[in-house]
């Protein structure tokens, strides 16, 4: 029989575990929702022991569905939601605190205090990353600060910490194994990407005991072994989602660039074996470990991204399912003159702004539903124009296309309309599932399952090209009042 992958996908809003075979066809997938927690303004939690039994339910629920035998299993890789921090007692397993979501703004003053201490270039510099509450670092500090020894326990190595992957890679293992890869660990604030080792700098000015912090390893390669219905099988692969998604997009060459369309949106262009300092509000970042090396990727980040159409959906009730937005966006020719800054929990590259907050301009008396759907839908796109004009600054190379993928690139209004705002042609993979995918293939290169990686390029197959229709005239003036709008949410929360 061929062998198959299970890729472990553990995102933000849902825990899935899908199947693949040799040829990349899905055989099998699992989904089970996450619960959100928002216990103040800006504030984003969530149940580390929920983490866990969601993805191992799914994980058994698939293989039980399949009807593949678990002895068919080659290996499994894990893919993440990257710097949501977890810290958990060594002896019992149980975490000390809710888990602490990437997107959480609670600790934002503890960025301005590292700020203030003069530490803003020393983290761009060894870290690759901008000085932000969406990082782990501050995060840890935080959840140390507030549960009573917890600090003291950390010492004594009774308290670990570790991304949503650690933790799995943990509770899979039998807690055996306390150990991240290369891309999750450039994801901490805490991780300098070319020494490849924890910065002693930035855990002593946030108090962060180094015999908490996981073991970093490649992102290919064996890492322990699991039971999967009383079969042992290898864990073979992990990387933070947004790196997964660009090695599934088969990015692996200077200039390669995907966009995942998520909860948030993230653009990675993959930059070679040196990273590249940005000097336009990106950040750098491991884009894989493989072979005892290092590769290295440019990352512009938006938080809000597909979750501003679950807003429209939960919150203020416009439809029952997502997809409906792309229907009511096309009920009108333009928004009406309203755009919508989805800037929820701030805005994050290339502006860096962690008191933005949400904003919608241009209401009249005539603005219906559908104006606000279509601004909510538009606002996406040009969070990543912005996103490749800082990256096209950054490299001083043109993007010659964009591969897309995640749950909003199948919104064909939206592709559409990220091509004509970009004048770039938009390319959508026959295979959506980009990010299961990254991570199944580096579990596949481990166990053998593929030779290299131009095999893996050749699988990829493109299912839709979407090309620039708008004229000049009209892009340069949706634009410049998309830049407006953003000027009027910037520094709105700031006490």
């Amino acid at each position: 029989m061929p062998p198959y992958i299970l890729a472990l996908d553990q995102g933000t809003t849902s825990s899935r575990a899908i199947l693949f075979d040799q040829d990349q066809t899905i055989v099998g997938i699992s989904q089970k929702e996450l619960t959100q927690r928002y216990p103040r303004e800006g504030w984003v939690e969530q149940d580390a022991m929920e983490i866990w039994s969601s993805q191992y339910a799914v994980m058994m629920e698939v293989v039980a569905q399949s009807g593949v035998r678990p002895a068919e299993i080659a290996a499994i890789g894990i893919t993440n939601q990257r710097e949501t921090t977890i810290l958990w007692d060594k002896a019992t397993g149980r975490p000390i605190h809710n888990a602490v979501v990437w997107q959480c703004r609670r600790t934002a003053p503890l960025v301005d205090a590292l700020l203030d201490q003069g530490l803003g270039d020393h983290i761009r510099r060894t870290t690759g990353l901008v000085p932000d509450a969406y990082f782990s670092a501050t995060k840890i500090k935080w959840i140390l600060d507030q549960v009573p020894g917890a600090r003291e326990r950390a010492r004594r190595g009774e308290i670990l910490f570790g991304t949503v992957d650690s933790w799995l890679l943990w509770k899979l293992t039998g807690g055996t194994v306390h150990a991240t890869d290369y891309t999750n660990a450039s994801r901490t604030m805490l991780y300098d990407i070319r020494a490849l080792d924890w910065d002693s700098t930035l855990l002593e000015a946030l108090d962060i005991p180094r015999a908490m912090l996981p073991q970093v390893l490649d992102s290919s390669g064996c890492c322990g072994r699991t039971a999967v219905q009383g079969v042992s099988v290898p864990i073979c692969g992990m990387a933070g989602d947004q790196q997964a998604a660009l090695f599934g997009q088969a990015c692996f060459s200077p200039g390669d660039a995907k966009n995942t369309y998520g909860t948030g949106c993230f653009l990675l262009m993959h930059t070679g074996d040196a990273p590249c300092e940005s000097q336009n509000g990106l950040v750098s970042t491991i884009a894989v470990g493989l072979n005892g090396r290092v590769e290295y990727a440019l990352e512009g980040s938006v938080f809000v991204g597909g979750a501003v159409i679950q807003w429209l959906r939960d919150e203020l009730h416009f439809f029952s399912e997502s997809r409906d937005a792309e229907y009511y966006a096309q009920k009108v020719p333009d928004t009406g003159g309203v755009v919508l800054v989805p800037a929820f929990t701030g805005l994050g590259a290339p502006y860096w702004d962690m008191y933005a907050r949400g904003t919608l301009v241009g209401l009249t008396r005539g603005t219906r539903r559908e104006h606000i759907i279509r601004a909510a839908q538009e606002s996406i796109a040009y969070q990543v124009r912005d996103l490749v004009d800082a990256m096209e600054r950054d490299t001083g190379l043109p993007l010659r296309q964009l591969r897309a993928d995640g749950g909003a690139s199948r919104d064909a209004f939206l592709m559409q309309f990220q091509a004509d705002i970009l004048d770039r042609e938009v390319r959508r993979p026959a295979l959506q599932e980009t990010t299961a995918l990254g991570c199944a293939s580096l579990a596949g290169l481990a166990a053998g399952v593929w030779r290299d990686r131009e095999e893996l390029r050749s699988l990829w197959q493109c299912s839709a090209v979407f090309s620039p229709e708008m004229e000049e005239d009209r892009r340069s003036a949706l634009l410049e009042r998309w830049r407006r709008a953003v000027d009027r949410s910037r520094d709105w929360a700031r006490p």
